[in-house]
C-alpha cells in the first residue's frame, strides 16, 4: 500500500480515536471515498500520479454527491476520470446500495441511452450522481441485479393459508406508445405466522389470462393449502381465482366495497353517510348480526334509493366472508389494505422519479427490488402477524 493510502487511513483512525462513534457518518464518508479512489485506480490501471504505459486515461477531479446510508445522509466526493474514449468511470460501489435505488438508476439510464432523454431524466441522472453511462455499463449492472431478483421471484413456496392479492398500474413504453400496465402482487401468510411477499408480475392488463398465469405461477412454485383469499372484485381476477384456487373462501375487500357504494349513491347526502352505514355492518360482532344489519340497511334504502338497495343486497355479502375466521384474524383480513399500504403506496412513492418506464424489464426490476426490500423487512419482525392459536380460541 502506498504512503498516501497509509496517511489517509491514519487520518480516519485518528478521527475515530478523537471523536468516537459520534462522527460515524463522516468517517463512513471518508472511508467510502477511499474505496472509490481505489476503484478509479483499478479502472485507470495506475495509481495516482503514476506514469505507466498501461494507464487508461487519467484522474479528473471529483463530483459532490449526497448519499443516504444507514449512518445518515452524507456528502461524498465521487472521483471522475477523463481520456478513456466512450467508457466513463462510475464506481461500482455506488451501484451496490439498496436494490431499488440501483433499479431506479438502471431504468433512468436505459431511458437516457435509448434516446428518450428529457430534462426530467437528466435531472434524475444528476441526482443519482450520474453524468453519463455507456450501454455496456448499464447492461452489465442490469445483469447482476436481474439474476438476483429473478432468483427471488422463482424461490420455492410452501403452505400459504391466507392469500392477499392486488394490482397497481404504472406507465410503460410498449410498441412505441405509452400504456398503463398492471403490476400484480401477492402477500401470503403461512404456518410460521409471518406475512411474506410471495409473488409479483407485470401484465398488460388485469384480464383473466394474466391473473391466471400469475396464480398458476405461485402454485407451480409450491404454494399449497390456501384457505382464504382477500382481493378487490375484478372480472378477470374473479375468473382466474375460481379456476386456480376454487376451493378457497373469498373475501371481497371491504374498503373497496365502501368506495363502490359511494359511486352507486344517488345524491350527495347519501354519499356522505353510506360509509358510516356500512361500518355498522363491518363492525358487527357475528355473521348473524352483520347479516341482520345489512338487511335493515337495504330495507331503509328500498324506497329512497332502490338501485343502491339492490346493489348493497347483491354485493355487500361478498365482504362478510371474514366473519367465518377467528375474531383475532378479522382485522388483518377484512380488506386488501395490507397490500395497499405496504406495497402499492411504496411502489407509488418510488416509481414517481421514473414516471414512464422504458421497458417491461425496467418496471419489473424496480417493482421486484422494492418488494424484496419489503419482504426482508417483514422477515426481521419478531412479532407474529397472525397467531394460529387463535383459530381454536
Amino acid at each position: 500500500m502506498d504512503r498516501n493510502k497509509d496517511t489517509a487511513i491514519e487520518a480516519v483512525l485518528e478521527q475515530l480515536i478523537e471523536h468516537g462513534p459520534g462522527e460515524i457518518a463522516s468517517l463512513f464518508a471518508r472511508v467510502f471515498e477511499m474505496a472509490m479512489q481505489v476503484e478509479r485506480e483499478r479502472f485507470l490501471g495506475a495509481s495516482h500520479y503514476a506514469r505507466t504505459e498501461d494507464r487508461r486515461g487519467y484522474a479528473n477531479g471529483y463530483k459532490s454527491k449526497r448519499l443516504d446510508t444507514p449512518a445518515g445522509t452524507v456528502n461524498i466526493q465521487v472521483p471522475k476520470t477523463a481520456g478513456h474514449g466512450d467508457e466513463p468511470f462510475y464506481p461500482q460501489s455506488l451501484e451496490r446500495g439498496r436494490r431499488s435505488v440501483r433499479a431506479v438508476m438502471l431504468a433512468v439510464a436505459e431511458m437516457y441511452i435509448k434516446g428518450v432523454s428529457t430534462r426530467d431524466v437528466e435531472a434524475v441522472m444528476r441526482e443519482l450522481g450520474i453524468e453519463s453511462l455507456s450501454s455496456s455499463q448499464v447492461s452489465r449492472a442490469a445483469k447482476l441485479l436481474d439474476d438476483e431478483l429473478e432468483a427471488w421471484r422463482r424461490r420455492p413456496l410452501g403452505e400459504i393459508k391466507y392469500l392477499i392479492i392486488d394490482a397497481r398500474y404504472e406507465k410503460m413504453r410498449c410498441g412505441g406508445i405509452v400504456r398503463d400496465v398492471a403490476v400484480l402482487s401477492a402477500i401470503g401468510i403461512g404456518p410460521d405466522e409471518r406475512r411474506r411477499v410471495i409473488g409479483i408480475s407485470v401484465a398488460l392488463s388485469e384480464a383473466e389470462v394474466h391473473w391466471r398465469d400469475f396464480l398458476e405461477s405461485l402454485v407451480a412454485r409450491g404454494m399449497r393449502g390456501v384457505d382464504f383469499i382477500v382481493s378487490d372484485d375484478h372480472a378477470g381476477l374473479r375468473a382466474a381465482r375460481r379456476a386456480v384456487l376454487g376451493g378457497a373462501t373469498w373475501q371481497r375487500c371491504q374498503f373497496h366495497l365502501a368506495q363502490n357504494a359511494i359511486h352507486h349513491a344517488p345524491n350527495a347526502e347519501i354519499r356522505k353517510r353510506i360509509g358510516a352505514d356500512l361500518r355498522g355492518v363491518w363492525n358487527a360482532s357475528t355473521l348473524a348480526q352483520a347479516t341482520t344489519t345489512l338487511a335493515e340497511l337495504v330495507a331503509g334504502y328500498r324506497s329512497t334509493a332502490p338501485k343502491l338497495a339492490d346493489w348493497l343486497e347483491q354485493n355487500v355479502p361478498q365482504g362478510l366472508a371474514v366473519f367465518t375466521l377467528p375474531e383475532d384474524h378479522r382485522r388483518r383480513l377484512r380488506t386488501s389494505n395490507p397490500i395497499e399500504r405496504s406495497i402499492q403506496q411504496e411502489l407509488k412513492r418510488r416509481t414517481v422519479k421514473v414516471r414512464v418506464f422504458p421497458s417491461e424489464d425496467a418496471l419489473l426490476r424496480l417493482a421486484t427490488a422494492i418488494l424484496v426490500e419489503i419482504d426482508e423487512k417483514w422477515a426481521s419482525e419478531t412479532k407474529a402477524y397472525i397467531k394460529w392459536e387463535c383459530q381454536n380460541g
